[in-house]
């Protein structure tokens, strides 16, 4: 006959001395033991993958932003009416006098071809003053040879390190500028061919920036490119991007009438919506190796109620309540996803802090090249941690583990003490 249950209060002392004595391995019930540590693994190397895939990519989605808006403007103002823009000073001092907008910058955008005895290839040439190109933060925070000093007053230009190495050429050497739309004649549009010396080297740390920008002085390229006194575009730089549709409407409220505005957000939108998506499916897909740990919970924990079932006899006959024996079993299998789930976010913060050496002892342990600048755009592999979401991955890991062992132990509370001590 059963002994009356005997209540105490929840998760008393003893309820987690039962705890700690089933989670440690013994002779026989090694198996059990076997599969506990694969769920421990299982959700520390989940939850590590998890938090540190998210940190990459939230980087890298940073890194992209931070160079992106270092280089172009956060505006573009376009004249609609007419494809010059003669008057652009005028327009670019009624821009100024928005809120939040810190500088209106004229820009000249052109092809050309840059040519030196030892290599030919394709550029994309920007006409724009020095405050203007000192107003750009990824490029006049990294010039790595030679100056910007007098930009506005010389023949020379500026190019990315990734020219340097592509052309062979240093500071002081000489390149060759050939535009295809130049002048007219009667027997048709005769190249335009100027020699310009390199006045400066810059290095934004992104490959695709750094081998096809040049820069030149935008006295010059209006010459250069036939522009008269007209510029192609206005950049407006404004104080916060990440709220440019503030700025964008008070240009708009200033009535100046032929102008389109254009906020980086729009001209980037399929880059970073591309971006979103691939983040959060990866966020979805790994998260099923967290669930995969999960259910390797359940399958030890059933296995152990299994193997425990005499003890849990005794216990019931004891005066043990269901509620108890429940919650030993749910101290037991919740032990290990958390204390699984804290591992993995301990380990990944620690990972994520020395990602890029990492990275490069793998390649040095492999001798090979491990996230190519050439492809991925960036010269080091970013990791950025956002709390916000690193916690929601933590509770979700721990949500999931103290889930996954309620039916295991709903059933070792429903366990008959009869049935389990018929044959012993």
């Amino acid at each position: 006959m059963t002994a009356p249950a005997v209540d105490t209060r929840p998760f008393a002392a003893y309820e987690w001395l039962l705890a700690r004595r089933y989670l440690r391995a013994r002779r026989k019930e090694g198996f059990i033991s076997v599969i506990a540590g694969f769920s421990f693994l299982g959700i520390l190397l989940g939850v590590a993958t998890l938090i540190i895939v998210m940190a990459v990519m939230n980087g890298f989605r940073k890194e992209l932003f931070a160079k992106i808006l270092g280089l172009d403007g956060h505006v573009v103002a376009i004249r609609v009416d007419t494809a010059d823009f003669p008057d652009y000073e005028d327009y670019a001092k009624k821009l100024e006098k928005a809120p939040t907008v810190k500088r209106a910058v004229p820009l000249i955008e052109g092809q050309a071809i840059v040519s030196t005895p030892a290599q030919s290839v394709g550029a994309k040439v920007r006409g724009i003053t020095e405050e203007g190109l000192k107003a750009l933060p990824q490029i006049a925070n990294n010039v790595k040879f030679g100056t910007l000093e007098g930009f506005d007053n010389q023949d020379g230009i500026a190019l990315g390190t990734g020219f340097m190495r592509l052309l062979r050429v240093s500071v002081g050497d000489t390149v060759t500028l050939i535009s295809p739309r130049g002048a007219r004649t009667p027997f048709g549009v005769v190249p335009r061919i100027k020699s310009y010396k390199v006045a400066a080297m810059f290095e934004m740390g992104m490959s695709e920036f750094d081998r096809t920008m040049i820069f030149m002085p935008l006295a010059e390229a209006q010459r250069f490119f036939d522009k008269g006194n007209a510029v192609d575009v206005l950049e407006v730089l404004v104080d916060d991007p990440e709220r440019v549709e503030t700025s964008v409407t008070a240009m708009r409220d200033l009535g100046i009438p032929a102008l389109q505005f254009v906020d980086w957000r729009r001209r980037n939108e399929s880059f970073f919506s591309v971006l979103q998506v691939e983040r959060n499916m990866m966020f979805i897909i790994l998260s099923i190796i967290v669930l995969v740990a999960a259910f390797n919970i359940i399958s030890g924990l059933i296995m152990l109620v299994k193997d425990k079932g005499r003890e849990i006899g005794i216990l019931r006959t004891m005066g043990a309540s269901q509620g108890a024996i429940m919650r030993v079993f749910l101290i037991t299998g919740a032990s290990i996803g958390v204390v699984g789930t804290l591992g993995g976010f301990l380990f990944a913060i620690l990972f994520c802090w020395r990602i890029d050496d990492i990275r490069l002892f793998i390649a040095w342990l492999t001798d090979t090249k491990i996230f190519n600048p050439d492809i991925y755009y960036l010269t080091k592999l970013p990791a950025d941690l956002d709390w916000q979401t690193t916690g929601i991955i933590v509770a979700m890991a721990l949500v999931m583990s103290v889930l996954a062992t309620l039916y295991p132990s709903w059933r070792a509370s429903r366990l008959d003490p009869v049935e389990a001590l018929r044959y012993e």
